[in-house]
C-alpha cells in the first residue's frame, strides 16, 4: 500500500497520478462554491451513470448479438473483500496501536511532560491562529494536496541540495533549543539527570 502511494505521489506512472490529482483538485475546488452533501451526491451520480450506461450498452450489444452481454465490472464484483481472521486481527492491532500512540503523544504535549516540547505545540497553535485569519480549513486542504503531487517530486529532482539545506536549519534548531533548555529553571538538570542515568544503565549492561 505505502508502495503504491509513494508511486502515485513520485508521478511513477503519470496517467494514473493526473488522474487522481485532477479528481482531488476538481472536487475540493467543486466544494469551495457548494455544499459537501452536493459534490457527494453529484459525483456519485456521475459515477452511476457511467457504470449504468455502459453496462446497458453491454446488453444492447448482446440483443443485436454482438456481445454476450457480461457485466463489464464482474472481474471487480468476483474481488474476495472479506478479512481472514488473521488479517481482521493485525488490523485491529495496528490501529489499536495508533490510536495509544496519538494519546500517549497528546498526553506528552497537554499534561507538558516535556515543558520545551509543549511550548513548541503552543507556538505552533499560536501561528495556526494567523494562518486559519487568512485561509480557511478547505484552502488549506488544497494546498496540502499540491503539496503532496509537487513536494516529493521536487525533493527526488533535488535530493542533494535540500539535504545540505535541511541539515543547516536542522542544526541551527538544535542550537536555539538547547539555548532554550539552559534557560529554563530545572530543564537543565533533568536533562543532565537522564542521561547520567543512561550511561549508568549503558555500563551495567
Amino acid at each position: 500500500m505505502g508502495s503504491k502511494v509513494a508511486d502515485l505521489l513520485y508521478w511513477k506512472d503519470t496517467r494514473t497520478s493526473g488522474v487522481v490529482f485532477t479528481g482531488l483538485m476538481v472536487s475540493l475546488l467543486c466544494l469551495l462554491h457548494f455544499s459537501i452533501v452536493s459534490v457527494a451526491a453529484h459525483v456519485a451520480l456521475l459515477l452511476l451513470c457511467g457504470t449504468i450506461s455502459l453496462r446497458v450498452y453491454r446488453k444492447v450489444l448482446q440483443a443485436v448479438h454482438r456481445g454476450d452481454g457480461a457485466n463489464p465490472f464482474q472481474a471487480y464484483l468476483d474481488v474476495d473483500l472479506t478479512l481472514t481472521r488473521e488479517q481482521t486481527e493485525r488490523l485491529s492491532q495496528q490501529i489499536s496501536s495508533h490510536v495509544v500512540s496519538t494519546a500517549t503523544q497528546l498526553r506528552h504535549f497537554f499534561l507538558v511532560e516535556d515543558l520545551v516540547d509543549s511550548l513548541k505545540l503552543a507556538l505552533l497553535f499560536y501561528i495556526l491562529t494567523f494562518v486559519g485569519a487568512v485561509f480557511n480549513g478547505l484552502t488549506l486542504l488544497i494546498l496540502g494536496v499540491i503539496a503532496l503531487f509537487t513536494v516529493p517530486l521536487l525533493y527526488r529532482q533535488h535530493q542533494a541540495q535540500i539535504d545540505q539545506y535541511v541539515g543547516l536549519v536542522t542544526n541551527q534548531l538544535s542550537h536555539i533549543k538547547a539555548k532554550i533548555r539552559a534557560k529554563i529553571p530545572g530543564t537543565g538538570a533533568l536533562a543532565s539527570a537522564a542521561a547520567a542515568a543512561s550511561g549508568s544503565k549503558a555500563k551495567a549492561e
